[in-house]
């Protein structure tokens, strides 16, 4: 069917298909996602690690060798992060047992409460404790079976970069080559953008990270909470889940800092850093550092974070933003696509008609009758 035909086909018949197609898509990621999730955080590190390439090869250095470099520079990175985590949660677990004594006293505290204000026997709270429980075993093999897919994947993650990388041309090549040539300088302008923005969102969301992890502790160490590196780090590293990820950390540091402090203000103290630093983060750091690269408005990325959690999990949370301001390249560039370009945007102030109206006015104009 060719472009002119679709364009006079009824409403319904578009909407139909751009439904089923939607629905299809849904069906693939939500399946395929063992398969795609690896390979699609392959892409983004492959995106990230092309200038490096690029400098090395200008220098003539070969190009095995020199993803095999930029490679191995980006392995040790990783692995030094991942090497200070080890060691802040290990300094952390030697006091686990006592948090997790102070957790049940305070645990008995809440138990004792709920039976004097609420009539509620220790036994029948045992009993709603139990039944969570039992839930909670399947929740056990689930996550074992998670983890599994995520040694998979890492594994898998160096080699699908050294290839894509490798074959990169080719595959540029390709995503040309598969349109008609009237459109083969739109398609290279899409793939170099594309690639400009995901690297610059990249970036940006490492250096936002490394802003808010130093801010938070900062604040942790006026208040003057134990574990104010791990819970700092761990509640930036959270973060780069938008939304979703603060609260979550918000609530484990603040039940840290309640068992490992003998003033429960400490926890309020510790949710007032938090909020005082998401507030930051979300009016200064983000449109500063991250916002000026991918302008998406806040009800897509909340709406693009929730279907990328529900299809994917948390790799689909974290994939979706790039996604969606991949999407809104495309969108751009289209004419047919750019209401949807103009809805993922975070632009509200432009009162000018949109230029798809204009363009629409000005063949009225010259097709009307004289």
């Amino acid at each position: 069917m060719s472009s002119a035909s679709f364009q006079k086909t009824p409403f319904y018949f578009k909407l139909a298909m751009i439904l089923l197609m939607l629905g299809l898509i849904c069906l693939l990621l939500y399946y395929g996602q063992d398969i795609i999730i690896p390979f699609a955080l392959s892409i983004l590190l492959a995106i990230m690690l092309t200038p490096v390439n690029n400098f090395l090869e200008k220098k003539k250095i070969p190009r095995v060798w020199a993803i095999s470099i930029s490679l191995t520079i980006s392995l040790l990175f990783i692995i030094g992060i991942l090497y200070f985590l080890f060691t802040q949660i290990m300094s952390f677990s030697e006091d686990v047992p006592i948090i997790k004594k102070q957790l049940t006293d305070l645990f008995n505290k809440v138990q004792q409460w709920i039976t004097e204000k609420f009539n509620l026997s220790r036994r029948d709270q045992a009993k709603y404790i139990d039944t969570a429980k039992d839930s909670g075993t399947s929740v056990l093999g689930s996550t074992f079976i998670s983890l599994t897919n995520a040694i998979l994947a890492l594994t898998l993650l160096p080699i699908y970069t050294f290839l894509i990388l490798y074959y990169r041309n080719m595959l540029k090549q390709f995503l040309i080559d598969i349109f008609q040539p009237l459109h083969h300088e739109n398609v290279k302008e899409v793939i170099k953008e594309s690639r400009i923005v995901v690297q610059s969102y990249m970036v940006g969301l490492m250096i936002e990270m490394g802003i808010v992890a130093a801010i938070n502790y900062l604040g942790f160490l006026i208040i003057g909470i134990k574990y104010a590196v791990f819970l700092a780090v761990f509640a930036a590293i959270l973060n780069l889940l938008p939304y979703v990820g603060m609260l979550i950390a918000t609530v484990f540091c603040m039940l840290v800092a309640l068992a490992s402090s003998s003033n429960p203000a400490d926890a309020l103290w510790t949710f007032a850093v938090l909020t005082i630093v998401q507030f930051i983060d979300n009016n200064i750091i983000m449109p500063k550092v991250v916002g000026s690269k991918v302008k998406i408005n806040a009800l897509v990325t909340i709406l693009g974070v929730l279907v990328g959690a529900a299809l994917c999990g948390i790799p689909g949370m974290f994939l979706s933003i790039p996604a969606i301001a991949i999407l809104k390249v495309i969108f751009d560039r289209i004419d047919e696509l750019k209401p949807w370009g103009m809805l993922f945007g975070d632009d509200i102030t432009s009162n000018k008609p949109s230029k798809i109206f204009e363009k629409a006015n000005i063949l009225r104009k010259k097709t009307a009758p004289s």
